[in-house]
């Protein structure tokens, strides 16, 4: 006897109608015709179940304040962190509370159900990290909520930046983050790696950093990221995230750094919709985009996994808290098309990004935790082509949210009375 079993369900390695069956809050059970009860059965009818989307980069001190105090008018990064700074003495403690939430509950009905957040620790009232820190405890049941501390406006260059951090961390905050990039000198820069690296490895603590968000090719503290990362003895507990930079680095310095990175065991997070919107703003034409070199760190065996970023604040007024929504942009900008390069993509924002957050029993195994979603598509490449609904999301065995199959109705004649757009339109083998 099961708590729920989904029958014919198609799995995310192209596997075909398979029946998951779920106790106790763990995956029990993956096999075709599954003979066994439940006390509840979803039927998938051929539909694409996979385990929870996943997003190791976002803002959510930020979300939702689209407007406040006014307009990113220019639409740059650097307007964004001004206008972040405006705001930021007028956030309170409920405002951000009452903003997260809302954002949590498009999480969930997207089946986003892991995110790993920044949070601002320039300003020394630290009221972000003690908003988000109830957030965290709030959302437990249904999200997996990691944060960084981050020094938005520089370690060594904000005011108290030092002092407020270790403060955050002291607070319960999870991971060391930094900006060298935004620090007065390249040489600020790379002593605030070097120490924030220290501070992780005395503290036991990842560490995960904005890293050259920018198009100056010289901008190359990753590098040192990766030097610091083998010194403390990190391996494997250090993210780099954006990357920007790479996308104007000649070649022969990048065939030198990635294996370098590869030796540190560095995951990498591109944020596609914010950094295809943000950089090459001092660009005519030809005019570069900023997406680091996806396709390439990939092949040297690094782990790349994509966030969101934002949704809805100083720096982007778009978003919708769909991890879709990003690997399709990622298709685009990394012109990773074909079949095998979209399994890759798919995986940036599942396996890979739960690996980047060190989830433990994440996936779609027996053993595995029992939370799952259901999307009205057949299979990885046209969930990526279409972005479908969530038919259903499902978090330790228990359906948390519902999402109606889109179906549209048509009034014509001589042609159907309504389509799929999920399993009507799946495209042909050519023996068919």
């Amino acid at each position: 006897m099961f708590d729920l079993i989904i029958r014919n369900a198609n799995l995310p390695d192209g596997q075909q109608g398979f029946d998951v069956g779920l106790k106790g809050g763990k995956i029990v059970a993956i096999e075709k015709a599954l003979a066994a009860t439940a006390g509840e059965e979803i039927d998938a009818t051929g539909r694409l179940l996979t385990p929870p989307f996943c997003d190791p980069h976002f803002h959510m001190d930020a979300t939702l304040s689209l407007g406040l105090p006014r307009m990113n008018v220019s639409g740059t990064l650097l307007e964004g962190i001004a206008l972040w700074g405006e705001l930021r003495p007028m956030l309170t403690r409920q405002a951000l509370v009452e903003r997260a939430l809302r954002y949590c509950d498009l999480a969930v009905s997207q089946g986003l159900l892991a995110i790993r957040s920044h949070v601002d620790t320039s300003d020394p009232r630290l009221v972000t990290a003690e908003a988000l820190l109830e957030v965290k405890e709030k959302v437990a049941p249904y999200i997996d909520l990691q944060l960084v501390a981050f020094p938005q406006d520089g370690y060594f260059r904000a005011p108290e930046g030092v002092a407020s951090l270790n403060r955050a961390l002291d607070m319960g905050v999870d991971i060391v983050g930094g900006i060298p990039h935004f620090e007065r000198t390249m040489e600020d820069g790379a002593r605030s790696v070097e120490a924030l690296c220290r501070i992780a490895a005395d503290r036991g603590l990842p560490v995960d950093m904005h890293c050259d968000e920018t198009d100056d090719p010289m901008s190359r503290h990753i590098e040192t990221l990766a030097a610091e990362t083998i010194r403390f003895g990190l391996q494997g507990r250090v993210a780099g995230s954006h990357l920007t930079s790479m996308h104007s680095m000649d070649n022969y310095y990048v065939s030198k750094l990635i294996p370098l990175m590869a030796e540190a065991k560095i995951s990498v997070i591109p944020n596609p919709l914010i950094n295809i919107m943000l950089q090459g703003r001092h660009d005519t034409y030809p005019k570069r985009r900023g997406m680091t070199r996806v396709r390439e760190l990939m092949a040297a065996g690094l782990n790349v996994s994509f966030g969101h970023d934002c949704v809805m604040d100083p720096w982007y007024s778009m978003g919708s808290g769909d991890m879709l929504e990003v690997a399709h942009m990622a298709i685009h900008v990394t012109q990773m098309g074909g079949i095998e390069d979209k399994r890759k993509i798919f995986d940036a924002i599942t396996v890979n990004a739960a690996k980047t957050m060190g989830l433990e029993g994440y996936g779609l195994a027996v053993g595995c935790r029992a939370d799952l979603v259901l999307l009205q598509a057949a299979d990885v490449s046209e969930a990526l082509r279409l972005k479908p609904n969530r038919l259903c999301v499902i978090k330790a065995g228990k359906v948390i949210a519902r999402t109606a199959p889109r179906i549209g109705e048509l009034f014509l004649d001589g042609r159907p009375a309504s389509i799929d757009i999920g399993l009507d339109y799946i495209p042909q083998t050519p023996a068919s």
